[in-house]
């Protein structure tokens, strides 16, 4: 069953235009006012991280990936809802704030005399995502230490090294998953050289000390940016977009080092989370992953479900605002494993195919099984011409029920949607960011949706009087302590 609100023929181009071309500014502020009535069971804090800024001085960015990180917060206590947005500290921005200009290679930018860090690595700007851990807010990027926040400020305390398990150059993931049994954090890494691959697999008590760290030797320079988390395995889509790091050590950005060979076939890297087990490699649709949903096993059946998309994304995010000019239709695609022969079956889940991304669950479900998840999407996905994210979905893990509303013409939704559980089912919401036309440097702010009614439109929308951008990826924390 499809379920919808009327969609509109899009032009984006004015407000895109407009979205993107100034920062996002930093603010902390009680808000007075709030259209609808919020649910009276609310308490905790809502976060979402994504690029908030697109250059300094002559130098302008031209990829949606390469802008200042900010996270942006709502924080729900005492009947009040307060709002704070803070770029995140990075040295990358710290070093160019100071100077007044651009210093470092970006993911899609270069410029004369621009740097790396170590000469090995972008400097990063820690823009993707955001997570509470460890009675701490820890800032996520591609491939680099997260940066510890205060949950309350948003200030930047400094990088977290997990006591000194990590270092400034090791690898480490932006998707860090917590498994909900143990509440222990589980990431990877990804350390590419001209001869090798190394993926790494990390596993963090709830305290933040290092239990385990297991590599796993590739084949191929894979670029692999999330995970899904199962009780016996972290799975991962090794596709055929490569990285040849020799291309950024040579002066190109990280984009021009990237390669799609559609002709290499991919597979599912199974990675056990104990030790003495041995990895398994399945065979799988040749195609392009960037978002996992989730993974959980029955008996000796582990059910993988993820996004693919014909070719990848990253290339559409370039160049700024022209976002999404030539994305296709993805479609959500579940694996079922056999562990004993290591055979593999899959099938599209029907019902939704416009570009989804940006996929959550609720995270009690992590490695279990599941009913639905919930997403983004783009009505005119397979138009030509620039878009941008106008539905939010929620989609059946069987795929036979889809649950959609669609913004008005030239309105867009940001960030990844935030499940958070109320005390019964019917209770629980869904947060997300939208973007008015009307203001789109300042009508910004966040909604409410009735998690399991989409279609029926936001419950509560939160504005703002300043301005955030788009983010990226999301979490929700129950309890926030400074």
């Amino acid at each position: 069953m499809t379920r919808s609100s009327p969609a509109l023929a899009i032009d984006h181009a004015p407000t895109l235009d407009a979205l993107f071309a100034e920062p996002a500014q930093e603010a902390a502020y009680a808000i007075a006012e709030i259209e609808g009535a919020l649910p009276k069971w609310r308490r905790g804090a809502y976060y979402v991280n994504g690029p908030a800024s697109f250059g300094l001085g002559e130098v302008r960015y031209q990829h949606w990936l390469d802008g200042d990180g900010m996270v942006a917060a709502l924080r729900f206590e005492d009947g009040t809802t307060h709002f704070a947005s803070r770029f995140v500290g990075t040295r990358k921005r710290t070093d160019e704030t100071r100077e007044g200009r651009a210093l470092y290679r970006a993911f899609g930018t270069r410029f004369e005399g621009d740097r790396l860090r170590r000469n090995l690595m972008l400097e990063p700007p820690v823009n993707v995502a955001v997570q509470p851990f460890a009675g701490t807010l820890l800032a996520l990027g591609e491939q680099s230490l997260p940066l510890e926040l205060d949950p309350v400020t948003l200030e930047t305390r400094g990088e977290f090294d997990f006591g000194g398990a990590l270092n400034e150059v090791s690898p480490f993931a932006a998707h860090a998953k917590i498994d909900p049994t143990s509440g222990h954090l589980f990431n990877f890494g990804v350390a590419y050289a001209a001869d090798r691959t190394t993926l790494t697999l990390y596993e963090f008590d709830k305290h933040g000390r290092r239990v385990s760290r297991r590599r796993q030797p590739l084949d191929a320079p894979y670029t692999i940016h999330d995970f899904a988390l199962a009780p016996r395995f972290a799975v991962f889509h090794a596709g055929p977009y490569l990285m040849h790091v020799e291309r950024l050590l040579a002066g190109g950005t990280l984009l021009d080092a990237l390669e799609f060979d559609a002709r290499r076939p991919s597979e599912l890297l199974l990675v056990p989370r104990t030790k003495g087990a041995e990895p398994k490699r399945i065979r799988v649709d040749e195609g392009y992953c960037l978002h996992m949903i989730n993974a959980f096993e029955e008996a000796e059946t582990l059910v993988v479900d993820l996004i693919l998309y014909e070719r990848p994304l990253y290339a559409e995010y370039h160049p700024l605002p022209n976002l999404f000019a030539d994305v296709s239709k993805g479609r959500v695609v579940r694996y079922a494993v056999n562990l004993e022969t290591g055979e593999a079956t899959n099938a599209t889940l029907a019902g939704y195919d416009a570009a989804p991304d940006f996929p959550s669950i609720d995270p009690e479900l992590v490695g279990k099984a599941y009913d639905q998840f919930w997403c983004l999407g783009i009505s005119a996905a397979g138009a030509p011409g620039r878009k941008f994210f106008d539905q939010l979905v929620r989609m059946s893990s069987s795929g036979d029920d889809v649950d959609c509303f669609t913004l008005p013409q030239g309105e867009h939704f940001g960030g990844e949607p935030a499940y958070v559980a109320g005390p019964t089912p019917e209770e629980a919401v869904v947060i997300v960011e939208v973007f008015r036309p009307e203001a789109v440097g300042g009508r910004c702010g966040f909604a409410l949706f009735r998690a399991h009614d989409l279609a029926a439109g936001p419950v509560v929308e939160i504005p703002l009087s300043t301005k955030i951008l788009p983010g990226f990826h999301s979490s929700f924390a129950k309890e926030v302590r400074q």
